[in-house]
């Protein structure tokens, strides 16, 4: 019993106690209430006193006023001190806002454009990551001989490597669509022609790359990029030596042309100078060898002259140069000249360089006796009418 009037007795401790805290909290909200309304009437009877017609005896109510005056400010103050710091405090933010904001806004419109140009970004990433064709990256010949070969794909799916027309490997790309080929094997000096084809849906490169693998190794090997607007150099030979650039003949025709032949680097430019005068250029065929014709007019019989031919790379840049000296002999006057066809010659460029037209390869194959002028043999001996253009 006597716990049960323990318990009882705190129950009711803690209820007085709580009727108390609620009653305090009503006490100081009716203040609060009766200061707000005080504050009101005090207001309310300021505004009337500025609304009616001042009293006659301004000099008797002005020390009453005053004083009044002092007491409503000062009870404004105890009253209502917090509202006035937040209304204070709201006024100074909204000044900030206005005129530092405001001071800002040539940076902000440099700063517009900024948006557009990541979106841009995001678009051009977006695009980069669709790939809608096997692409390459990477294609470089190792110093034993044989190639690494790097590309895109789309994530997850196969992709095949292509050489000379047949399929040596498949590989897969991974989830960034990425895959690399590295053939176990060396490849045998020589030219090779790599495309890739991309599965699920087939689709075959636009681009490929040729590769030419020296016999003297890894060091005069080149590889080519071969797109739609041109080539580029993927990797130069770093080391030339005898017989990379090799001038076989000098031809000098009495219709004021010049025609050289040689052997050179494969797919890559040849150009010619004489006197230092810029007269074209060549491509060298994937047989390593090029023939190259310009119109130098008469040149004087027992008059030295300089010739240069030169070698390029992928970005223009002379890697070889051979340079020939010849005094001008005096002309036999024979119409024809003679050419020994080499792998990989056709009659439109024979015509071209020593007739100035390919499409007169006709009169060639005339004047030798072919009948099929898109069969001709290494090693057959033609007869060039030197004279045909001007027929």
């Amino acid at each position: 019993m006597s716990k049960k009037n323990v318990k009882s007795s705190n129950i009711g401790k803690t209820k007085r106690s709580t009727d108390e805290m609620i009653n305090d909290a009503i006490a100081q909200q009716n203040s609060w209430m009766e200061n707000r309304r005080a504050f009101a009437k005090r207001f309310l009877k300021t505004l009337n006193i500025f609304a009616r017609p001042a009293p006659k005896n301004e000099e008797a109510a002005a020390p009453a006023a005053r004083s009044g005056a002092d007491d409503e400010r000062r009870s404004v103050l105890a009253a209502y001190w917090f509202p006035i710091l937040c209304a204070v405090l709201v006024i100074l933010i909204a000044i900030w806002a206005i005129f530092l904001r405001t001071s800002r806004a040539p940076e902000t419109v440099v700063a517009e454009p900024a948006p557009v140009v990541s979106e841009q970004v995001v678009e051009k990433k977006q695009s980069a990551d669709e790939i809608t064709t096997p692409t390459f990256d990477i294609v470089r010949i190792e110093r034993d001989g044989n190639i690494i070969v790097a590309g895109r794909w789309m994530p997850q799916k196969n992709v095949s490597i292509e050489i000379n027309g047949h399929i040596v490997a498949t590989e897969g790309a991974d989830y960034n669509g990425e895959f690399v080929y590295a053939p176990t094997t060396a490849l045998k000096p020589g030219n090779y022609t790599i495309a890739l084809i991309g599965a699920e849906p087939t689709t075959r490169s636009a681009d490929k790359v040729f590769v030419y693998i020296s016999e003297q190794g890894y060091e005069n090997s080149v590889s080519l990029l071969m797109t739609r607007d041109g080539s580029t150099l993927l990797q130069a030979p770093s080391m030339l030596r005898d017989g990379d650039l090799v001038v076989s003949k000098i031809d000098y025709l009495d219709t004021g042309r010049i025609v050289i032949t040689g052997d050179a680097m494969p797919r890559l430019r040849v150009s010619l100078t004489l006197d230092g005068k810029y007269l074209g250029f060549a491509r060298v065929s994937d047989h390593r060898h090029f023939g190259l014709g310009a119109d130098v007019g008469k040149l004087e019989t027992g008059r030295e002259y300089e010739l240069a031919v030169r070698m390029h790379d992928g970005d223009g840049r002379t890697i070889a140069t051979v340079e020939h000296k010849f005094t001008m002999p005096e002309m036999t006057g024979d119409d024809d000249t003679f050419y020994t066809v080499r792998r990989g010659d056709c009659l439109w460029v024979i015509a071209r360089n020593f007739l100035r037209r390919g499409i007169l390869f006709s009169i060639i194959a005339e004047r030798n006796n072919i009948k099929n002028p898109d069969l001709i043999f290494p090693k057959q001996k033609l007869q060039i009418p030197v004279d045909g253009a001007n027929k």
